[in-house]
């Protein structure tokens, strides 16, 4: 291979490396910033590691540029030469699927997309799909010798911190009293009982985790620990979690990522893949940080689905967006949002603060109410797989963005996210239990996105989805504010009774006046589902609530928000927060 071409892919690799060390800077910082209190700085360093990637990889490419003959660079035909170099360099390394997919990002940081392939990206993974195990231990065991006591106590004696616990006793006694209430009797008796943990901690907001399972002779639970850090009281375990739904939830794509040391990605997404087996690994990798790794199984699942399958792209069900147009695949879990030509009248946004919006959720803290998302540019179909009446309509409304090239239809951008069931389809046919349900959830949705400082803007049931884990998440965007921009507001007493029955208000509005009391009516259209809707949560439509949620976090407070759920005391406690 010409020396031009090893010297480029040494150049990409090197600032590959350069970016994998600024990572694990920042994630290696979590536990400075859980043992220290330092909330305020968690989101900062959250949002600098997720801008991480971009701005190394725009940096990459220009020092690419500039210290290599432009010709060569920008000249398609050299690149399966500068791949094939770039193969025996990461051939040794432990994230290999992470550097490739570096190279991915250099590549087409300087190249059209219609000149991808498999000969100039890797497109496909060279990675063996089955490794060896490296030497570096990923876990470590604790073995119960028949006494959960000693089990609790080995575990919380293991993973130290520089902050003390603040009650060792009550914290053994809590994770024994869970492991008795979760386990059947033969497997605590069991003395193999054995809990394997990551050796690395997960921390992600205010909490700290102990993530592995409880491995028994004939069976296995995951074993998840969240920790808090109660200031100048020290570091307690909140709960123990061992069913796999509540787990799930805490991994969801509707989080922010975890911070967590992982020196060897695809061996700690292994084994987070026995714990979580109906999860992609695509949700596995964005989890725990690695999100344009996430994006790249995305993809891959989605051209293995796409040859492996017949189904056709279908205009996703519910009411029709006034700035997103949605399609989805019926068997791929996911649909396609593209921002349309035109807005509806009563939307005062443009195409920017649109995509800057949905960029803002990508950064911000998440909650686990608002769906993660990932964006393409220049995503090439078959004609074929859209139905006729799908593709007429995105044609219609986002010719800018739908391209016909003859067989292949090209998508210029779009983002993707997770399908949902919107809300008010589901309520349409829910049981009472069921709407009640959801009822309460969407009003935690609401309330939880304003204890982050987020404000949906259009928070109507459409705008929701509910999860198959039946939570109730909100997706769409493009009105979305930071709660404290808002001016919640009183309507004002009206002088005059024809001033009640005016179509138009009688009073001032600016562009940032929201007033809660017209949210029954604006929101529910089913007298019913107001009726519930306000018995479970007639405080949003008080501006004082509002107002006072705005005062906390203007004065630096950040509220507490658990992924999971709390013993009733707690839960009580916590609430009265929001």
């Amino acid at each position: 291979m010409p020396q031009n071409h090893h010297r480029i892919a040494r150049h990409i690799l090197d600032g590959f490396d350069v970016y994998r060390f600024k990572f694990q800077e920042i994630t290696k910082g979590a536990q400075a910033r859980f043992e220290q209190a330092r909330w305020n700085d968690i989101q900062e360093a959250s949002t600098a590691r997720i801008n991480l990637y971009e701005e190394c990889v725009f940096e990459t490419s220009r020092t690419l540029t500039e210290q290599f003959d432009t010709a060569v660079v920008m000249d398609v035909d050299t690149w399966p030469a500068i791949r094939q170099g770039y193969i025996e360099l990461i051939d040794p390394r432990l994230d290999g699927e992470l550097a490739e997919t570096w190279y991915n990002s250099i590549f087409c940081q300087l190249h059209r997309h219609d000149q991808i392939s498999d000969r100039t990206m890797f497109v496909e993974s060279t990675r063996p799909a089955t490794r060896q195990p490296s030497r570096i231990a990923l876990t470590r065991g604790f073995i119960s010798e028949g006494s959960l006591e000693d089990l609790a106590r080995h575990i919380l004696e293991e993973f130290s911190f520089n902050t003390p616990w603040h009650n060792l006793e009550m914290d053994c006694r809590t994770v024994v009293s869970h492991l008795k209430q979760g386990l059947p009797d033969w497997a605590q008796l069991d003395r193999g009982l054995t809990v394997e943990l990551i050796q690395s901690v997960f921390y992600r907001n205010k909490g700290a985790y102990l993530v592995g399972r409880l491995l028994s002779q004939e069976e296995q639970w995951p074993f998840v620990l969240p920790l808090v850090h109660h200031e100048n009281q020290g570091i307690s375990v909140d709960t123990l979690i061992t069913d796999e739904a509540e787990v799930s939830i805490i991994f969801s794509f509707t989080r922010s990522y975890f911070m967590v040391d992982a020196p060897i990605p695809c061996e700690t997404i292994s084994f987070l893949k026995r714990l979580l087996p109906s999860k992609h690994i695509a949700e596995l990798y964005t989890a725990i940080g690695f999100y344009k790794q996430g994006k790249s199984e995305f993809y891959r699942s989605l051209i293995d689905h796409l040859a492996k399958k017949d189904d056709r792209f279908i205009m996703a069900p519910g009411v029709r967006g006034m700035v997103m147009s949605v399609f989805t695949l019926p068997g791929f879990n996911t649909v396609f949002k593209i921002i349309k030509d035109k807005f509806a009248p009563s939307k005062n946004v443009d195409r920017a603060t649109v995509i800057e919006k949905y960029r803002l959720v990508k950064r911000h803290d998440r909650v686990g109410r608002m769906a993660d998302t990932q964006e393409f540019s220049d995503f090439r179909f078959p004609r074929a797989r859209f139905e006729p009446d799908c593709l007429a309509e995105l044609l219609e409304v986002a010719a800018s963005t739908v391209v016909e090239e003859g067989d292949t239809i090209l998508i210029r951008h779009c983002w993707t996210e997770r399908r949902m069931t919107p809300l008010n389809i589901y309520l349409e046919s829910a049981s009472e239990t069921q709407t009640e349900e959801a009822l309460v959830d969407y009003g935690k949705s609401i309330k939880e996105l304003a204890a982050a400082n987020i404000f949906p803007g259009d928070m109507l049931l459409k705008n929701f989805g509910v999860t198959r884990h039946g939570r109730v998440v909100f997706y769409d965007y493009d009105e979305i504010s930071y709660l404290t921009e808002v001016n919640f507001r009183y309507i004002p007493e009206a002088m005059y009774p024809e001033q009640e029955m005016s179509s138009e208000p009688w009073y001032s509005v600016g562009p940032n006046d929201v007033f809660p009391e017209e949210f029954p009516v604006f929101l529910f259209a089913d007298i019913k589902h107001r009726r519930l809707f306000s018995s479970l949560h007639g405080d949003l439509f008080d501006a004082a609530y509002w107002k006072s949620l705005q005062e906390k976090i203007k004065a630096g407070q950040v509220i507490d928000v658990y992924p999971y759920k709390r013993p009733a005391a707690e839960l009580a406690e916590a609430n009265q927060d929001l």
